[in-house]
């Protein structure tokens, strides 16, 4: 018998079931004061790591889960249900940074590499600049080859993860009159001399996780600490954001799932006129269009995530799953809000948040206009595929 792509084996559903409970019991209670103070409370990032969230892929002889990329998807989605802030630590050191290395680091960096990000050590990846946001190939941070080393002078803007992290994926230009063909990536440590955290966003939505700049003053970097080839970085930037946007998809299904959920318990509760308001046709048809579209975008995430473990082309179906994701997890969290009536509109109530937090999956990691562009290109290119 085929199985559905939302079957799950017994390893995953076990797994997945353990997430729920942890963000449930754990993260859930955090919050809304984490949203508040505009920070992780300090016990998050040591739980991931005791939970094994943070090396989900990394092989267990590297200190790591072992385990697939599918079952990152899982952990993206059950955290993002109680809080999407958390749920972007967890998959921007999965799907981007572990991902980056595995595929393009040697067995030395690998070994050196992952055995400091399964152990406690928060990574991050960092493309963006002031100038380079869409158009990722402008990038103006420079490196100069300079004996066994290089060094890397320049400023990314917008990089998650930068106030707790100690590893960073860094894109920089070693030759800018060859264009993109100069971009390479760096494996820059926090406490390499030139090298600082800047100021923090002050963000509308995922507020708890950190947004930074960084800044890089004639950064020393071995060239041990390349990823991949020179020369090359615009394949591991672009390949690995291939697969972050499906994390993103997760993320969004999640959140869309935490808001139905919130306002299901809710109209069930809540009664006027005499009634509860979930007797009202008006209100099940709002849930009913919500729940059908949630189930649309969380079938196309998993489709994209089991095309990439098998090894499958899967760049349209990111492209596709992150924007769609992102418009229904948007939808979801406004419908819902209406639903709660004015209460909804308050701070007291976490479809307020949730409906913040949806935001900005429209625009991180690729915006939805991108993914447009994404799916439109291969769409002539290739045709509607099998």
């Amino acid at each position: 018998m085929s199985r559905a792509l939302t079957d799950l084996g017994e390893e995953e559903r076990i797994f997945r079931e353990t997430v729920r409970e942890f963000a449930d019991e754990k993260l859930a209670p955090l919050a809304a004061s984490m949203d508040r103070e505009g920070k992780l409370d300090e016990k998050v990032i040591p739980w991931l790591f005791e939970l094994g969230l943070m090396g989900i892929e990394i092989p267990e002889e590297h200190g790591g889960a072992g385990a697939s990329f599918l079952m990152a998807i899982l952990a993206i989605e059950e955290i993002a249900r109680v809080d999407p802030a958390v749920a972007v630590v967890c998959d921007v050191q999965n799907t981007l940074c572990i991902n980056a290395i595995r595929r393009w680091g040697n067995e030395e960096q690998q070994a050196r590499f992952f055995g400091m990000l399964a152990s406690g050590t928060v990574g991050a990846y960092a493309l963006s600049e002031a100038n380079s946001g869409s158009d990722a190939f402008a990038l103006q941070c420079a490196a100069r080859e300079d004996g066994d080393d290089y060094v890397l002078d320049g400023r990314k803007l917008w990089i998650t993860n930068a106030a707790e992290a100690g590893l960073f994926l860094v894109f920089a230009n070693v030759a800018p009159e060859a264009g993109y063909r100069g971009i390479t990536g760096f494996v820059v440590e926090r406490e390499m001399a030139g090298f600082s955290v800047g100021k923090k966003e002050d963000k509308l939505g995922i507020r708890a996780s950190s947004t930074c700049e960084l800044i890089l003053e004639g950064v020393r970097v071995p060239k041990a600490n390349i990823l991949g080839v020179v020369g090359e970085g615009y394949k591991v930037a672009i390949e690995t954001l291939n697969e972050g946007r499906i994390g993103i998809g997760a993320q969004m299904v999640g959140l869309g799932r935490g808001a139905i959920e919130g306002a299901l318990a809710y109209v069930q509760e809540r009664e006027q006129f005499g009634r509860k308001i979930s007797e009202n046709q008006a209100v099940q048809h709002r849930l009913a269009r919500c729940a059908t579209e949630l189930e649309a975008a969380r079938l196309m995430v998993y489709n994209a995530a089991r095309l990439q473990e098998t090894g499958r082309p899967f760049r349209q179906q990111a492209a596709m799953a992150k924007w769609f994701a992102s418009e229904v997890a948007e939808r979801a969290a406004s419908e819902c809000l209406e639903l709660y009536g004015g209460i909804g509109f308050t701070k007291e109530c976490p479809a307020e948040k949730l409906l913040r937090d949806a935001k900005i999956g429209k625009i991180y990691e690729g915006t939805s206009f991108l993914q447009l562009e994404t799916i439109a290109k291969t769409l002539i290119k290739e045709g509607l595929g099998d």
